[in-house]
């Protein structure tokens, strides 16, 4: 007989309980493979499974859908951002604004250059840093900066924070549906492993050949091992003679 191997991956494991389910619901009452206990716990299983598999595969397409989305956003933010600095830099450089008044964004008044803006972290905490200080230093009657305007690099500051919490929630949500994917994948070994245990006993005086198609039908997969002879109807045959031949003892 070939080998066996439990499903590896959440479809197949869905598929063969399907099959599981689906042939002992056709069995005649009087021919039942599995007990109705073991038929009962797959029955109420499998919709269980079903459930968390498809919110699972929902919440992992919303959250890359939403990943997509997401990148846009963080760019356009850091862009921004950046672009605001780099203005002020050049109108100090100029003589417009004192370099003294950088320290209203919290920036080095001695250095011209890029805080880091590499991490969503930066991003969060330099945006909030240069809306503060454009915003002190105009109600000191500083002159705005314009190109880009405050408001515009806080228009797609706020749009950046309100979809880094909505981002997040999607990742919870995914993470929590994987936990309960990852516990349910135990079960569902389980309970197969029990189905196919139960399956090949019952069929476990037939032919090898019958007795490979019927645990085929409950969902049973197996496999060859190199070079192994597949089985076929000409395999019974043989296996029907073999057993019908006298026993015989060396002396």
């Amino acid at each position: 007989m070939p080998y066996r191997r439990l499903p590896k991956t959440d479809q197949a494991r869905l598929q063969t309980l399907r099959q599981a389910v689906k042939q002992a619901g056709e069995a005649d009452f009087m021919d039942q493979v599995m007990s109705f206990k073991l038929i009962n716990e797959a029955q109420r299983f499998l919709p269980v499974f079903e459930t968390q598999l498809s919110q699972y595969r929902q919440n992992c397409q919303t959250k890359v859908s939403a990943n997509k989305q997401y990148k846009h956003i963080v760019g356009n933010a850091r862009m921004y951002i950046s672009h605001f600095i780099q203005v002020l830099n050049l109108a100090v450089i100029r003589g417009d604004i004192r370099k003294e008044q950088k320290a209203l964004y919290q920036l080095d008044i001695h250095e011209h250059v890029l805080p880091d803006l590499t991490t969503e972290e930066d991003l969060l905490l330099w945006g909030q840093r240069i809306i503060d200080g454009e915003t002190e230093r105009v109600k000191q009657g500083g002159f705005p900066i314009y190109n880009p305007t405050i408001s515009k690099v806080k228009v797609h500051y706020d749009i950046f924070k309100e979809k880094q919490v909505t981002q997040q929630q999607h990742k919870s949500n995914t993470q929590r549906t994987f936990k309960g994917m990852e516990s349910l994948r135990v079960d569902a070994d389980k309970l197969i492993l029990e189905i196919w245990d139960t399956v090949e006993k019952h069929y476990k005086d037939l032919p090898p050949y019958k007795r490979l198609c019927a645990c085929q039908k409950y969902g049973l997969i197996y496999y060859y091992r190199t070079g192994e002879k597949q089985l076929t109807p000409e395999t019974d045959k043989q296996w029907e003679y073999n057993r019908q031949q006298p026993l015989t003892l060396d002396l």
